[in-house]
């Protein structure tokens, strides 16, 4: 079993099959040797049931965080499929993270680290990358967060 099966067993994590895009774009497309990762919406089982919300309105930090971390798990399902099931291979470079909120919401970091957390912990040193988080006036189907990802892979 790889090193990173082995995190995702220890940490109970079940990657689902890779949500399929919501409108006209490819998932992910591989370049050379990386993998960049179209925006994933915390799809829940198809749904984003629960998944909707403002921060600064609706939502809590915590609540941001948890959405972003299901927004993390679709992109190891994405970088999955785009690795053919080795994610031993991969390293992450950068995720982009976007925040559903109010103009006066102001810790976007902290949401964030729901998706950069959970990056960090199943591949180690591999998952240290760069980061964006960003406010926005609003995300498909209302959702609360947004996250895109680039890997890259040997």
């Amino acid at each position: 079993m790889s090193s990173v099966a082995k995190k995702l067993q220890e940490l109970q994590l079940e990657i689902p099959v890779a949500p399929k895009p919501a409108a006209s774009y490819v998932p992910y497309m591989i370049s050379g040797k990386q993998v960049i990762i179209s925006g994933q919406i915390p799809f829940v089982k198809g749904s984003v049931e629960g998944q909707v919300g403002k921060l600064g309105d609706n939502f809590s930090i915590e609540q941001g965080k948890a959405v972003a971390r299901v927004c993390a798990i679709n992109i190891i399902s994405q970088l999955t499929e785009a690795c053919s099931g080795n994610l031993d291979k991969a390293k992450c470079i950068r995720l982009g993270v976007f925040v559903n909120s109010t103009p006066d919401f102001t810790d976007h970091p902290a949401v964030a680290n729901g998706a950069s957390d959970l990056i960090a912990q199943v591949f180690g040193e591999r998952g240290k990358h760069a980061r964006a988080a960003v406010g926005v006036a609003g995300l498909p189907f209302g959702v609360a967060v947004e996250v895109e990802a680039i890997f890259e892979i040997e």
